[in-house]
């Protein structure tokens, strides 16, 4: 669950954005800049979080008072190779943050951690992840807690999804590119299996309320609405420029999570009570105009 410091927002006097490259850091650094808030965005083209001295540039990169998000991270995690990576990028941010002068650290993390089940996930779902990327997760997460001494906050996105995304990860952001192209949205068997996809933008408004809250906890973003593959492809081929075909295969394995990965968002609306997520239809409605 997610507790809240400031009962109010307040401004840091600095953010500095671990991984500001990426594309939940970019959305992140993004959003303050609109807001005006202080910030120092570090890539990898200013910090390389590999190198041998990583640690010692990043803590002197900080100053007394700053908030700190970590975004930075070789993901989708799938082999043991670039596990070892994430690990250690995570010794690098835990030498960078230990004994920093810091006053809060936002770590994003993702659903992945958690155990399949029949009934929506929530923030106290047994952490059970069953592919590497879920473990470096965790794993990320149980540093940081052992060796950050900071307020610290886990943000846990679903499924993400947005214009700007590098990525071209089987869903929106795939079937948005095929359509693009003019190519058939092709399904992995009829698309029949349920996720909840999060808009890039709601990440990047919860992260900064998170971090003008000074909230510690753990909070899963995600909007609490499921949609099957099918039905995303549908309304992506209703938004093409052009007729889009979609296609079913058939499959080689199991779907994964057995089909259905549902969110209860209680802790969501409870830690931002004005807040909405925006709805599938019309994240992808500005993604496509974007």
């Amino acid at each position: 669950m997610l507790e809240h410091t400031y009962a109010q927002p307040r401004a840091s006097s600095r953010v500095v954005v671990i991984g500001s490259g990426g594309f939940v850091g970019s959305a992140i650094v993004r959003r303050l800049a609109a807001e005006g808030i202080a910030h120092l965005a570090l890539s990898r083209r200013e910090l390389d979080l590999l190198a041998a001295d990583a640690g010692l540039r990043l803590r002197a990169l900080l100053q007394p008072g700053d908030a700190v998000v970590a975004a930075a991270a070789i993901a989708p995690c799938k082999t043991v190779a670039m596990l070892i990576d994430n690990m250690r990028i995570v010794e690098t941010l835990v030498g960078g943050l230990t004994g920093a002068p810091v006053e809060h650290v936002v770590n994003i993390s993702s659903d992945a951690i958690y155990a399949d089940g029949p009934v929506p996930l929530t923030e106290e779902t047994p952490a059970a992840p069953t592919s590497l990327h879920g473990v470096m997760h965790l794993a990320r997460e149980i540093a940081l807690r052992a060796e950050i001494r900071a307020p610290l906050a886990m943000l846990r996105p679903t499924l993400i999804y947005g214009a700007a995304d590098p990525h071209n990860g089987y869903g929106p952001n795939r079937f948005r590119r095929l359509a693009a192209d003019g190519n058939d949205i092709v399904l992995f068997g009829e698309g029949e299996e349920r996720r909840d996809h999060v808009a890039i933008e709601d990440v990047a408004e919860i992260a900064l309320r998170v971090l003008q809250q000074r909230s510690v906890g753990s909070l899963n973003v995600a909007t609490g609405e499921v949609h099957s593959f099918r039905a995303v492809a549908e309304m992506v081929a209703a938004l093409a420029v052009k007729p889009v075909a979609i296609k079913g295969t058939p499959r080689s394995g199991p779907m994964p999570h057995n089909g259905y990965r549902p969110f209860d968002i209680a802790a969501s609306r409870a830690a931002f009570p004005d807040f909405r997520y925006r709805s599938l239809q019309e994240g992808l409605r500005r993604a496509a105009a974007a």
